[in-house]
């Protein structure tokens, strides 16, 4: 049963990741030849997004988009500025895609007062980021960083092999995991191809999942004081924000690596700074700050014991293609039959507009 007429009028809003070429041509193979095509790109990564009329993280001129929405059945994005303003000047909008795990870009309140649904993509970037944060481990405790950074000043250093500077390989380590979600998970999965031991936290946890991966559930104070490593995987929320604070890095076993590919947010950063200058921690590898971008007085960026990295844990071509045909794909089955597997305003249809 069809419970929405096929689009006739798609937005396509890309940038430089997820192009807005990607999303047409996916958009053309899922509703059809005949569909109008409206295109825009931003200049996002080479422009920041920002933080634009409500929402964070966009990238676009919210007017300008607003004004090609004007007669939209079907919004497809990345990054775009999907503001109440836009909602406004849409009357026929009927559900929005946006191929990301945080739709942190729309103004959920406002698409569920139009009743328009938003279609998301939770994990949509876990095997990028669960590699990146293997390949991380690996660098921070073969001191690759500070190496790298030596050698790229002429230096030939070989204090390295000193065993007080060494560290573990992963199968003789003990990984600890904040937050077992779907990035946090598939580390774990790769974690097992090493060997090591992998503990984990996590309130929220399923314990069908916790089982077949095969770690160990426990309290967070168990697993700072056992983990070679520790990696952030934690959703960020009021009760878990700064919760890596001067306490929590205290309980870290000494010389322990932290790991932060989640949310900047979740770290106080002069605490984190403050583990590394006393050399309670022996390093840290940041993919996420607060603020981001870090200022440029940032005592973080200049250390040799910090690998840094500008938010790119997610960037692969597979997350880019990846996502475009899983977004269009739900979006076309939502028009074709009503369901919605991943609904970031699941209240949308209590305000759903009557729509001919």
């Amino acid at each position: 049963m069809t419970t929405a007429a096929q689009p006739r009028r798609v937005l396509c809003a890309g940038d430089r990741f997820i192009t807005a070429d990607s999303l047409a041509a996916e958009a053309t193979a899922a509703f059809g030849p005949a569909t109008e095509i409206i295109r825009h790109a931003s200049a996002w990564p080479d422009v920041p997004f920002r933080v634009v009329d409500g929402v964070r993280e966009a990238a676009g001129d919210p007017t300008e988009l607003a004004a090609l929405a004007s007669d939209a059945h079907v919004i497809l994005t990345h990054l775009a500025p999907i503001t109440a303003g836009l909602f406004q000047a849409a009357p026929a909008l009927q559900v929005v895609g946006i191929t990301r795990g945080g739709p942190v870009n729309v103004d959920l309140a406002t698409a569920t007062a139009h009743g328009v649904p938003v279609v998301f993509l939770p994990g949509r970037n876990l095997g990028a980021v669960a590699e990146f944060v293997i390949g991380a481990m690996i660098s921070l405790t073969r001191s690759v960083p500070a190496a790298s950074r030596g050698l790229a000043a002429g230096h030939w250093d070989s204090k390295y092999f000193r065993y007080e500077l060494t560290g573990p390989e992963l199968r003789a380590a003990t990984v600890g995991l904040v937050g077992l979600g779907a990035v946090g998970a598939r580390v774990a999965q790769l974690l097992t191809g090493f060997g090591g031991r992998v503990l984990a936290y996590d309130p929220y946890a399923d314990p069908t999942t916790v089982q077949a991966l095969g770690v160990e559930l426990v309290p967070l104070a168990f697993l700072l004081g056992e983990s070679d490593i520790v990696s952030v995987h934690a959703r960020l929320s009021e009760e878990t924000r700064k919760m890596f604070d001067a306490d929590t890095f205290a309980r870290m076993r000494p010389g322990a690596r932290f790991i932060n590919t989640a949310r900047g947010e979740l770290v106080d950063q002069a605490a984190l700074l403050a583990a590394l200058d006393t050399g309670h921690l022996a390093g840290a590898a940041l993919d996420v700050f607060d603020p981001e971008p870090p200022q440029a007085s940032d005592p973080l960026l200049g250390r040799p014991d910090v690998l840094l990295t500008p938010h790119l844990a997610g960037a692969s071509r597979q997350v880019a293609t990846e996502s475009v045909q899983r977004v269009t794909a739900e979006v076309a089955a939502f028009l074709d039959t009503g369901v919605l597997q991943h609904c970031a305003n699941p209240d949308w249809q209590a305000r759903s507009r009557h729509r001919s």
